[in-house]
């Protein structure tokens, strides 16, 4: 049985339409009309046990929408889910001692007091006795390398030890579905990857099963084997990113550092200049024309560098957003 699995899901939401000026602010007290939009159209999908998933889309796609469906917050408009064989929106005791909902803009930790106190908040609040409580916690702090910050109130903290210390007390009860949306939203470089580091150790140490939101494709290529993209509400793709990017765009990349001049025009024919930088240049192939292009370049000019790469995901994901 899958650990989630969802079936034409859908959201509608009914907003109030009101046009501007008095006698349509009064027009509206008295008789209001309503507008609906669809959020998220009849998505289906399973994910299994210890999957790492990516769950991606522009702002307004559904993301979030169908985040919240799936830990109980909000109430499908039709469609079926389940999570480890619960329906989510039953909100039952057993259920939500078993997942997590981590959201990088929102935070649970209490402001002026240090975190091990939310901690212990939160232990009793999922009825952990105190022995697994420290053990749990000292597990947790060394994995994320925030031993030391325990003790010192939230608001002295940096941004990165504050995510860190909200992933904490979000796994202090052992979940085994872990709901991330945007956890390493507007964490330095240094921070991601710490975030990034613990999550895959996390992962394959507990098993645990891991929808991940964000807008930073590095989270996504770091862990995520499997990907769904979500636009205008509706599921568009669901497998590996790369087979997308082979879809989409179907070249490569090449990086190549020449030794003297840059033979502009004839790399022209070879393929099309994305960009020239001082004796560097980058060029674009079709993926079944690398290996002749690389060889023709090799044989033809002195090149003190050569690479090849597939196109940034994050272009690729804008072009499919375009299309």
């Amino acid at each position: 049985m899958p650990v989630i699995s969802v079936e034409n899901l859908r959201k509608v939401y009914r907003v109030p339409v009101k046009e501007e000026g008095g006698l349509s602010s009064l027009r509206h007290f008295f008789r209001r009309r309503y507008r609906e939009i669809e959020a998220v159209r009849g998505i289906t999908f399973r994910v299994e046990r210890g999957e790492v998933v990516g769950f991606l889309g522009p702002n307004g796609a559904g993301k979030t929408t169908t985040l919240k469906m799936l830990v109980g917050l909000i109430k499908p408009t039709s469609g079926k889910v389940r999570v480890l064989g619960y329906d989510p929106f039953e909100r039952r005791k057993d259920f939500l001692k078993r997942i997590t909902l981590v959201m990088g803009q929102k935070q649970q930790l209490i402001w002026d007091l240090p975190p091990m106190d939310s901690l212990r908040i939160n232990a009793a609040v999922y009825e952990i006795d105190d022995e697994t409580f420290k053990r749990r916690v000292a597990l947790l702090a060394e994995m994320l390398g925030i031993e030391h910050r325990l003790h010192q109130p939230v608001r002295k903290l940096s941004l990165g030890e504050r995510m860190k210390a909200e992933l904490l007390a979000a796994l202090i009860h052992d979940p085994e579905v872990l709901f991330l949306d945007e956890p390493t939203l507007g964490l330095d470089v240094s921070a991601q990857i710490s975030i990034r580091r613990f999550l895959r150790n996390y992962n394959e140490e507990f098993n645990a099963t891991i929808i991940l939101t964000s807008h930073y494709m590095a989270d996504i290529e770091a862990l995520c084997d499997r990907a769904m993209v979500i636009h205008r509400g509706r599921l568009i793709f669901d497998g590996d990113l790369y087979e997308l990017a082979e879809r989409v765009m179907p070249f490569k990349e090449i990086y190549v550092e020449f030794k003297g001049e840059i033979p502009v025009e004839e790399l022209q024919r070879i393929g099309e200049i994305r960009e020239i930088e001082g004796q560097e240049v980058k060029l674009l192939v079709r993926r079944d024309e690398v290996f002749d292009k690389v060889r023709l370049i090799m044989e033809r000019w002195n090149i003190d560098d050569l690479s090849v790469t597939d196109p940034p995901l994050d272009e690729v994901l804008a072009k499919v957003f375009e299309g």
